[in-house]
């Protein structure tokens, strides 16, 4: 079996690898695709930039199967420390994975709407570079939504790494502040977007700090090796 130094090793290596395609899919493909209030400019930078979209589409597939080995492996390092915990913190992230796979279809549906198919010619030119255009715009409101599971599973992660007593217990304390501005920013966006957009930046610097200190201990350092808590 592997001892858990290797085990943290590996999930915060997978960790890792599972979030190197946010910011690409996630940050610069919107900003470089979507121009606010101009369909026929964003069709245009679709269209120019296809291949573009589609690594953005794989990049989501990928980070979404990579993640459910993330949780796995996270469950094996701390399942001992409180078993209900740590089946919670693997529902509460598969549950985010068809939300993903489903979501990915609106990029899909831009790009069909803006193919030039035999079987669009009798929709006008307008009216399908506007329903790429909203579908790329709810591409980003599924995001929002799944927002609040890519918090929520970090909660009982963050409460089993505070319980563990092998793994630094203010990473667990950063791991719930980062749920909370996961979770606050998706239901901020979600009542009023003016005051979402307003608040999201500052809500994700919590996030991005919590799960960036996680993934390197894991990797510099794994964990102690000794036997984790009895069994809550």
């Amino acid at each position: 079996m592997s001892s858990p130094k290797r085990t943290a090793r590996i999930a915060g290596l997978l960790y890792l690898l599972g979030g190197l395609p946010a910011p690409f899919s996630l940050l610069y493909l919107p900003s470089a695709l979507i121009v606010p209030g101009d369909p026929a400019a964003t069709a245009n930078k679709v269209r120019a930039s296809e291949l573009l979209l589609r690594l953005g589409i794989l990049a989501d597939l990928f980070s979404a199967i990579v993640f459910i080995f993330v949780a796995l492996t996270l469950y094996r390092l701390l399942k001992d420390v409180d078993h209900h915990q740590a089946m919670l913190m693997v529902i509460l992230w598969v549950v985010s994975v068809p939300v993903t796979f489903i979501n990915v279809l609106n990029r899909l549906a831009a790009l069909i709407l803006l193919s030039g198919a035999d079987f669009l010619s009798l929709v006008p030119r307008p009216q399908l570079e506007a329903m790429a255009m909203v579908f790329l715009r709810l591409y980003n409101q599924g995001n929002i939504v799944n927002q609040i599971f890519w918090g929520l599973w970090l909660l009982p992660f963050g409460i089993l790494v505070y319980k563990s007593g092998f793994i630094p217990r203010i990473l667990g304390v950063f791991l719930v502040i980062a749920c909370l501005g996961y979770v606050t920013a998706s239901v901020t966006t979600l009542l009023s977007p003016h005051y979402g957009r307003m608040l999201s930046s500052w809500m994700m610097l919590p996030a991005g700090l919590g799960e960036l200190s996680i993934v390197f201990w894991l990797l510099v350092k794994g964990v102690r090796d000794q036997p984790p808590l009895e069994p809550a």
